[in-house]
């Protein structure tokens, strides 16, 4: 059980690090903007996922406060590339995790009852930690809009939140 979330901390911080390592630029706003919608919409869905299939009180609470949240975080940040008129732009980092997030979808799906609600948590400990490092490292500090490096710093915050949370539940899963 222990490989899976250390595949998906291994695979996200590849994926979110080596576009930026290897390119001599920072990333663009709407690349940055692109990468942090794609980042909420697949906890999203994970977190559905989640909610569907769970039986357990903790962990579908913890699902909810994901949707919840992040959705409101992708509906401000829809709303803020709307009034900046800013085109998100797909780059290599976003299809990357939404390949990443599929692959850990099917798994999930494949789970049930404690062996699931364990896979589900442990992954979103480790997919929060590498959003919250690429946030710290690498978004905020790439992000040239005022506007839209105050929605990563707010988002850092409510995210670093759920890591916390994520490890309360998985603590008390074991």
């Amino acid at each position: 059980m222990h490989i899976r979330p250390l595949a998906a901390t291994a695979a996200l911080c590849l994926l979110l690090a080596a576009p930026f390592a290897q390119a001599a630029d920072k990333p663009t706003d709407p690349q940055i903007a692109h990468i942090a919608y794609t980042a909420g919409a697949l906890d999203v869905a994970v977190a559905k996922i989640a909610i569907s299939k769970s039986h357990n009180k903790d962990v579908v609470a913890f699902a909810k406060d994901m949707v919840r949240d992040h959705e409101a975080v992708n509906k401000q940040a829809l709303d803020l590339v709307k009034k900046l008129k800013v085109t998100p732009e797909d780059n290599a980092t976003s299809k990357a995790l939404t390949k990443a997030t599929n692959a850990e979808e099917a798994k999930l799906k494949k789970l049930k009852g404690a062996a699931f609600d364990k896979a589900y948590v442990d992954n979103e400990v480790a997919f929060h930690k590498q959003v919250n490092e690429a946030l710290k490292t690498v978004l905020i500090p790439s992000a040239q809009n005022a506007e839209l490096k105050s929605l990563l710093e707010t988002g850092l915050k409510i995210f670093e939140g759920h890591q916390q949370h994520a490890e309360m539940v998985a603590a008390e899963l074991k």
